[in-house]
């Protein structure tokens, strides 16, 4: 690509993970490579297949399998900020097309990272890289940063009625 942008999805609704997987199987079909970090996320998502799958993805997860309820222990933080790390491999190795940061703005709401390291790694890329943010509660910083933004509002779920996550939907 000639130009990358820098893409957020945030929200309460249901979808900006997904959304980032589209787009992520959009560029792989494009010919392009795709590194995809989770973060805090260490459970078994249908998603981590794809990468035996597609040639030109990498995928990672930066986080336990247990959620963050509160606050996060020293484990998670040290999780996230080798996941950021890991990112900025990612990003100065020109590799990837497309650089997809799952759940890094619900990791700096939970404070185990800053906007302004996340940036500091982003602002690294090449002119060419698409970065993209996913998770809820994006902070000002990183939308103010972003070319574009996509805010996900929940208007019904299912999940309310009881209904479990799925696997090969939610999981």
């Amino acid at each position: 690509m000639e130009k990358g942008y820098i893409q957020v999805y945030t929200g309460n609704g249901k979808g900006k993970t997904t959304a980032a997987l589209g787009l992520t199987l959009r560029s792989l079909c494009a010919g392009n490579k795709v590194f995809f970090g989770q973060f805090m996320k260490g459970q078994d998502y249908s998603e981590l297949k794809a990468a035996g799958i597609f040639e030109g993805l990498d995928m990672q997860q930066f986080g336990s399998p247990d959620f963050v309820h509160g606050k996060p222990s020293e484990e998670d933080i040290a999780k996230a900020k080798a996941g950021l790390a890991r990112m900025e491999e990612a990003i100065l190795s020109d590799e990837y097309d497309v650089v997809v940061f799952d759940e890094a703005n619900t990791a700096m709401f939970f404070g185990m990272l800053e906007p302004e390291e996340v940036l500091a790694v982003i602002r690294k890329r090449s002119a060419g890289t698409e970065v993209v943010l996913t998770g809820r509660y994006a902070p000002e910083a990183i939308m103010d940063a972003a070319d574009l933004v996509t805010e996900m509002r929940e208007i019904k779920h299912y999940y309310n009625a009881g209904v479990p996550s799925r696997i090969g939907i939610e999981n």
